[in-house]
């Protein structure tokens, strides 16, 4: 029913994809929408992605459509979908992460201080591990990766430190794959710190 609703929008997005030649285009809409069991319409707001790939799926021919349904009187579309709603969806992915790559949701313990503290140590962990991913070279595949490739890559390595008065020299290994990725991280750490 809502793809009826934005049609003319979805068939313009298609058309002007297919007249510039991109791979994929991307388009917002809007509509008033009510489902059965709605007392009044509410707003929609579609996010129409158009791609060059005809798929299996005859009646949208190349569309992806996904809606948004809000209470929202201001804002465009595009705002409401690409800003509000994608943030939120963000949100959520880094909860997920926090949860998935630290192993947070292992609060076993009696105590909820000792569970508190726990987290607290986990998401310490989390920060460390998403400042390093940030501080990788952009070229380098290292800044798209998970925290346990980070984590694999990065610290868990061997190295004999040297602390002085005024640094922390690190060594490692003549043959450490990652010697000079650990340096540039190393280095471009500094820069956050005190």
């Amino acid at each position: 029913m809502l793809d009826r609703l934005v049609e003319a929008a979805a068939d313009g997005i298609r058309v002007r994809r297919a007249e510039g030649q991109h791979a994929t285009l991307l388009g917002y809409a809007e509509t008033r929408y009510a489902a059965k069991s709605w007392a009044r319409k509410r707003r929609a707001v579609a996010r129409i992605e158009a791609s060059a790939s005809q798929e299996d799926d005859l009646l949208r021919r190349g569309l992806d459509i996904r809606y948004v349904v809000t209470s929202l009187k201001k804002g465009s579309a595009e705002y409401i979908y690409a800003t509000l709603y994608c943030a939120r969806g963000q949100a959520e992915n880094l909860i997920k992460q926090h949860k998935a790559q630290t192993a947070s949701d292992r609060t076993s313990c009696r105590s909820p201080l000792a569970n508190q503290f726990r987290l607290i140590l986990h998401t310490a962990a989390y920060w460390l591990l998403h400042d390093l991913r940030a501080c990788a070279p952009s070229w380098n595949p290292l800044q798209q990766s998970e925290f346990a490739t980070i984590r694999l890559r990065l610290i868990k390595i061997a190295g004999r430190i040297a602390e002085t008065a005024s640094r922390i020299r690190v060594s490692v290994a003549s043959c450490c794959p990652e010697a000079a990725l650990f340096s540039l991280v190393a280095f471009e750490s500094q820069k956050a710190g005190p």
